[in-house]
């Protein structure tokens, strides 16, 4: 039988197991800021969390062993969701009678209880739309509490911990942990719920759409009568989901007929300009140092839920002018050799069709690389090899790395890099296929034009191209 967790008072250790994931590592550092004891493990570390960690004063052990944990027997062990059943670390917390939980319980436990929780989700945008409403909130003087799924710039980190009623959250539709099977957001009692989109993803759990659609329809039927549900109501997946609520639903988008939409969108190398709508009131300006369609969908978004939040949407609007971003979305890692080299997450064919186009408004007429590498469970498959290609020919010269740790999947299950770049040199674009860090770096080096941009998008550390990219581009 699982112990119970133990309240809140009786509490002073807690040791997570797999703490250098951007999210345990979040709850790592907010458990330090609250006066807890904290002790975690990991296989590997990198920055930007490796960096926060180590600023929060929290020691990592190298690997994992059964002595992290029964040594000091910390009064609750939390269990990340990447943590298999056979970890031997989570083996002996669970064998030896220790409470534990998972992350998305730890986050309810300790920090949204009496909170006014405001989820963002959807397939795309969640870290950067999270980060926007947190931020708008802040701005205005609300004093909200945030987690982000990435290392915000304004907060100069992941997290931040306030005293207003609104705790804003990322809400992901994956799975909780090896012991919970439900999607994430489900544990987070949303109040107030933004969708951004709802397409295919996650292909190692979900085997199709509509499983996916699934779970959000049991997100979207958990919402209170008397919430909110601000959805991005141009796509049919997101509609469909909407047909089981009983909260109030406002759409958003570019189309006629949702409740927030935009005209007068403007971009520029300084960013993006457009107008809000609420209905038929024209409600704000929005100036922003951001680029992308996806963008001015995601900044929509938000001003429509810190508006049900009770903020004036001009209001809102305000906080964009010093917005400086996410590290990993669209993030200019230096430029040297004339080539600038940006940094961003995209790992669905749609981001990056969407980052592409915004890097393209931020650096007009210079030449654009696209560098990928497929690292997640969904583009290591060949599920969407048509759709990678056709994003990435948008980019003027692509390079294709290595498929992340393929020996892992079957071959007939894993992507195949030959029939990617098969299909973008028949589009008319130059492609490559360079399974190594190093081949990827020279190839640039070689064939740069002095006025290059190189985005590289990968969800993971992919070998530390950007930094010995730049300098090999120092020494050329």
């Amino acid at each position: 039988m699982r112990p119970e967790i133990p309240p809140l008072e009786s509490i002073r250790h807690v040791h997570l197991v797999a703490i250098c994931g951007t999210a345990m590592g979040s709850l790592a550092c907010m458990l330090a800021d609250r006066g807890f004891h904290v002790t975690g493990s990991d296989s590997d570390a990198y920055p930007p969390m490796s960096d926060q960690l180590r600023t929060a004063g929290i020691e990592v052990q190298k690997g994992f062993g059964a002595e992290h944990v029964l040594s000091d027997r910390p009064d609750l062990v939390v269990i990340g969701n990447a943590v298999r059943r056979e970890n031997l670390e989570a083996r002996a917390a669970i064998d030896g009678g220790l409470p534990y939980v998972s992350f998305c319980d730890a986050i309810h436990h300790f920090f949204l209880r009496g909170k006014h929780s405001v989820v963002i989700t959807g397939t795309h945008g969640k870290t950067t739309t999270t980060s926007i409403v947190a931020w708008m909130l802040t701005h205005a003087g609300r004093d909200p509490s945030a987690l982000i799924g990435g290392v915000f710039a304004n907060f100069s980190g992941s997290f931040r911990l306030g005293q207003g009623p609104h705790f804003v959250i990322e809400g992901d539709e994956y799975d909780t942990a090896f012991f919970d099977k439900t999607p994430k957001f489900l544990h987070y009692d949303a109040r107030t719920l933004l969708v951004t989109s709802v397409e295919f993803d996650h292909a190692d759990i979900y085997s199709s759409l509509i499983e996916i659609q699934d779970a959000f329809r049991k997100l979207v039927a958990q919402i209170p009568a008397d919430g909110v549900i601000i959805a991005a109501s141009d796509a049919d997946t997101v509609r469909e989901v909407l047909a089981g609520a009983t909260a109030r639903v406002e759409g958003y988008g570019f189309r006629d007929g949702a409740v927030w939409r935009v005209s007068d969108v403007a971009f520029d190398p300084e960013g993006t300009q457009f107008t809000v709508w609420r209905r038929d009131e024209r409600v704000a300006r929005v100036r922003m140092p951001m680029h992308g369609r996806h963008n001015v969908e995601n900044v929509l978004g938000a001003i429509a839920v810190c508006a049900s939040l009770g903020l004036e949407p001009e209001a809102a609007a305000r906080a964009m002018a010093d917005f400086r971003g996410v590290k990993r979305r669209q993030e200019l890692r230096g430029e040297a050799g004339g080539m600038a080299v940006i940094d961003d997450f995209a790992h669905h064919p749609t981001a990056v069709r969407e980052t592409i186009a915004a890097i393209r408004s931020r650096y007009p007429g210079r030449k654009l690389w696209a560098i990928f590498e497929p690292r997640s469970n969904t583009s290591r498959r060949r599920f969407f090899e048509n759709e990678f290609a056709d994003a990435l020919a948008t980019a003027d010269e692509v390079i294709l790395a290595g498929v992340f740790r393929s020996d892992a999947l079957a071959e007939d299950e894993r992507m195949r890099p030959e029939m990617v770049i098969e299909r973008i040199r028949a589009a008319g674009k130059k492609a490559s296929y360079l399974a190594e860090v190093d081949e990827i770096i020279e190839h640039l080096v070689r064939n740069k034009t002095g006025r290059d941009v190189a985005l590289v998008m990968s969800n993971g550390g992919f070998g530390g191209i950007w930094d010995r990219l730049l300098a090999r581009l120092g020494q050329s």
